[in-house]
């Protein structure tokens, strides 16, 4: 089994270009991410096979009581910036608490992440069970695919690709330089097939999330918002598309009417507490930490409204391309299957 995860193909995106002939051909339909629909919350789902409801990673900067930060989780750094957990002398597997897919399956487990990430925390803790396996571009990707779909034996590949999501980031997902490279990736995907033709492997494609593009004015500032800005406790927290925030003792009533006063066009408030007990993260029991990584209130924003905040040391670098609502193109992403 080949599991390959694309960053950022959604389905509606893949099905406005039907010049990628084949990835179309094999489409199967469209499931949803988890959510919110973004990296930091769905890669850990692949890699353990558990909801965020009992993962507990609910967004790209989350608040770590254990740690008294906010942390960039994937990367395993704060926010402010330092030194990684690893280097710091933080284990991440005993922060983190993962149960990796790879360990419990009992046949030879591989992952296949870019060289600049092979080796990071995160991979480490939750790719644990599997032979990880480095490649430098594409090219490489699909070379190792082929090589080990093609030896003996029963095995399990998961492989990513975030090269999509990054050109969508910069450039936006409609544009001209993230639809060649869906091209290209279409190209790639036929050629692999080839390669593996008679192997007996079944190639499932999916993604982590979709994508959409938000114009530059509807993009929020809180420093635009400093009455909004008082009430919070911490930096916001999880996705520009999907705010936690995390308010000071005796706040809660200004903050509420002030979103529903000032913001009431650009975003929907719910309770933090509303979100595990109506099922957003997932069925089953949730972790006891879940209630401690999602604020007191919500911003999930409308239409393609985007709500940033910056500390003194950041860079203020908008993307064009966003995600972590729940909007189609965010939340659906396709599912493609073939049997070789």
């Amino acid at each position: 089994v080949l599991l390959l995860v694309i960053d950022g193909l959604g389905f509606n995106y893949l099905r406005a270009h039907p010049q990628a002939v084949r990835l179309n051909h094999h489409l199967l339909g469209s499931v949803t991410s988890v959510f919110p629909p973004t990296t930091a919350a769905a890669i850990p789902t692949f890699l353990t096979g558990e909801a965020p409801q009992q993962h507990g990673l609910t967004g790209w900067h989350m608040y770590f009581r254990e740690l008294g930060s906010v942390l960039a989780v994937l990367p395993g750094q704060a926010r402010y910036g330092g030194a990684g957990l690893g280097a710091a002398g933080i284990d991440v597997a005993r922060l983190l608490g993962p149960r990796p897919f790879a360990e419990r399956i009992g046949i030879a487990a591989y992952a296949l992440s870019p060289a600049s990430i092979d080796d990071a925390d995160f991979n480490r803790a939750y790719q644990r069970g599997a032979h990880r396996v480095a490649y430098r571009d594409l090219g490489e990707l699909l070379r190792r695919c082929g090589e080990l779909l093609g030896s003996q034996g029963a095995r399990y590949l998961y492989a990513y690709w975030p090269e999509l999501d990054a050109l969508g980031h910069r450039f936006g997902i409609w544009s001209a330089q993230a639809r060649r490279h869906l091209l290209e990736l279409d190209q790639a995907f036929g050629q692999l097939l080839e390669t593996i033709r008679g192997t007996d492997t079944l190639v499932v494609i999916t993604a982590d999330h979709g994508q959409i593009d938000s114009r530059a004015e509807k993009r929020i500032d809180l420093d635009d918002h400093p009455v909004l800005r008082d009430c919070l406790l911490l930096p916001l927290c999880g996705e520009p598309r999907a705010a936690y925030c995390y308010l000071r003792s005796g706040h809660r009533e200004a903050f509420d009417t002030y979103v529903r006063d000032e913001l009431a066009e650009r975003a929907t408030c719910v309770p933090s507490a509303e979100l595990i007990t109506s099922g957003w993260f997932g069925q089953g029991l949730p972790i006891p930490r879940l209630i401690d990584r999602i604020g007191d209130r919500l911003l999930l924003m409308k239409q393609d409204y985007v709500l940033r905040d910056w500390l003194p040391q950041e860079a203020r670098q908008e993307m064009i391309g966003v995600h972590g609502g729940l909007s189609e193109d965010e939340l659906l992403v396709a599912l493609i299957l073939v049997e070789s």
